[in-house]
């Protein structure tokens, strides 16, 4: 039985690959495995079929036999536990894996959120302009941190794993801002992410939804 992912019908990053089942897909992807998406309004987002599978009433869930996951950082270390290619068979470089996993969602991804959320609903506020530069210096120090322990390296340690994945898909929320472009270390780490020919297929599945909808309306 194919696993079933949730995704936006009407994705409002427009096809940016910039929504969290994004990072479900291309774990798939990079696993191998074949899946399906059902595709939810944000009606159907918060009714009681899907708060039983998403409490919170977001996306991605992820389905498959009598198991339901929700979190897209569970769901990708779900993925990656169970299929070769995203996790190190060696444990102490697996658990460094999971660590890059955990820094890039709790760590990278908070402040970038609130920027985005700051952007699109503080922006006619009158504290919004001392408030913006505030947030953007929170995210240029993680940046600068992660800068350097990158370095010349191609993946966060050793070969590519979940971690990588992750890191890519938050600093993929950057993608407009021109932050990445005083790390060029970081905006080259984001490209061999996006280069990767799972990666492809994952976006352009995601796109190809975007387009069907904007085709439909």
């Amino acid at each position: 039985m194919k696993p079933i992912v949730t995704a936006f019908e009407r994705s409002p990053d427009r096809g940016r690959g910039q929504a969290r089942d994004m990072r479900v897909r291309w774990a798939l992807e990079e696993a191998g495995q074949p899946y399906e998406v059902r595709l939810l309004s944000f009606k159907a987002m918060k009714e009681p079929a899907h708060r039983a599978l998403q409490p919170f009433g977001q996306i991605p869930t992820y389905e498959e036999g009598n198991l339901a996951l929700f979190e897209s950082g569970a769901i990708v270390l779900h993925i990656a536990e169970r299929h070769v290619g995203l996790l190190p068979d060696d444990t102490n470089a697996r658990a460094r894996a999971i660590a890059w996993m955990f820094a890039a969602l709790n760590t990278l991804e908070p402040p970038i959120v609130d920027r985005e959320v700051a952007r699109l609903v503080e922006h006619g506020e009158t504290w919004y302009r001392k408030r913006l530069p505030i947030l953007e210096d929170r995210i240029h120090g993680r940046l600068g941190e992660l800068s350097r322990r990158l370095g010349n390296a191609e993946w966060l340690d050793g070969a590519f794993s979940a971690g990588d994945l992750l890191m890519v898909t938050v600093l993929r929320r950057l993608n407009g801002s021109g932050m990445l472009v005083e790390y060029p270390n970081l905006a080259a780490f984001v490209a061999r992410g996006e280069a990767r020919p799972a990666f492809k297929r994952a976006f352009d599945a995601q796109l190809a939804v975007f387009n069907s909808a904007s085709n439909h309306r």
